[in-house]
């Protein structure tokens, strides 16, 4: 038992853990005197600390205008939060040629760089393919994983050259090391497994009124009626571009991540990462 408390109609309800399948934890909302109504607040995998749920529960009592939830179903205790959803990487599709392809056709290789300095740079390009013509311009690691939408294999091809050239005086890895360290570290995201939790939810009936609600995310139109702030949550699943933009984003914060996991879908953050 977590916690008790009394819903707006004045009935007692409790929040409490109970065991999942393969060793995670399920963190249920549900009516105290007739144990029915239960609600699924998170799916904890098996390797969060036990605090966890404590915290979530917490973090969910604390908002008492979106605490809705999805109700349990027997799926959720029968199977791992991870079982189905699990983005297995690696995700571009590698041409003939070992060069990496976009869903457009264009091509992305490490090439050495010595345009306007000294030592040649190895750096991501995108290359002329089959299908797209043009010169080889250099890009980003960060740019090619968010054009790619997925950072495997673009990371391990990166780290395995900046580890084969570390010690080469001929060639500089010094950009790719640093653009690798900083996507290492970086709380921004990519936001495409989320974006296709949000999309399975809504097919099976959900709206995105519901999940904004569950995040705290409101809007008051004209009349003072407070409703869901689809954009918001349109815009952070890379559903919608942001104003000015023509296209939307494919990052997210990893905190705004985990609030539309928790408490807009009812699952793990861990779901929706990509690795």
């Amino acid at each position: 038992m977590l916690a008790r408390y009394s819903d707006p109609q004045g009935r007692l309800r409790e929040v409490l853990t109970r065991p999942g399948l393969g060793g995670t934890v399920l963190v249920i909302d549900r009516d105290a005197s007739t144990r029915g109504d239960r609600r699924l607040v998170a799916h904890l995998a098996a390797d969060e600390p036990p605090a966890n749920a404590a915290l979530i529960c917490r973090d969910y009592l604390s908002h008492s205008g979106g605490r809705l939830c999805r109700s349990l179903t027997p799926a959720d205790l029968s199977l791992a939060p991870f079982a189905e959803g699990h983005h297995d990487e690696p995700e571009a599709n590698p041409s003939d040629d070992g060069e990496l392809l976009d869903s457009h056709g264009h091509a992305y290789q490490l090439l050495a760089s010595s345009e306007g300095i000294a030592i040649p740079e190895l750096r991501w390009h995108r290359v002329p393919s089959a299908s797209c013509d043009g010169d080889a311009r250099p890009l980003s690691l960060r740019m090619v994983i968010a054009t790619l939408e997925s950072y495997q294999p673009v990371r391990a091809l990166t780290a395995r050259a900046v580890s084969l050239h570390r010690h080469n005086k001929r060639l500089s890895v010094s950009t790719l090391r640093s653009e690798l360290d900083r996507v290492n570290t970086s709380p921004i995201v990519l936001n495409r497994g989320l974006r296709e939790a949000v999309q399975k939810a809504l097919a099976q009936g959900t709206s995105m009124n519901e999940i904004t609600n569950r995040c705290g995310r409101f809007k008051r139109d004209s009349r003072g009626k407070t409703y869901g702030d689809t954009s918001w949550l349109a815009r952070r699943v890379g559903l919608h571009p942001n104003p000015g933009e023509n296209d939307p984003t494919p990052w997210v914060h990893s905190d705004v991540l985990a609030l539309i996991a928790r408490r807009g879908l009812g699952i793990s953050p861990r779901e929706v990462e990509l690795g």
